[in-house]
């Protein structure tokens, strides 16, 4: 789907910032959306999902173990 988000999580990523998971929350908004920015009207909601991704990713590679690790 999304060829430039990268993965990120061990083995794959050792440090992962707010930024990196921001930047793969926003990379996937825009995917789905279709609109790389969007229009005014629509801003609000754009950025809403941006949050929402961003803070369940957090969630979702704080609880994943890594076996071998």
């Amino acid at each position: 789907m999304c060829r430039s988000i990268k993965t990120l999580r061990p083995p794959y990523a050792e440090q992962v910032t707010e930024d990196d998971v921001h930047a793969a929350a926003l990379q996937y908004v825009r995917k789905i959306s279709g609109f790389r920015a969007p229009a005014a009207h629509n801003a609000e909601a754009f950025e809403q999902a941006v949050d929402e991704i961003e803070r369940t990713t957090s969630r979702l590679l704080e609880s994943l173990q890594v076996r071998g690790r």
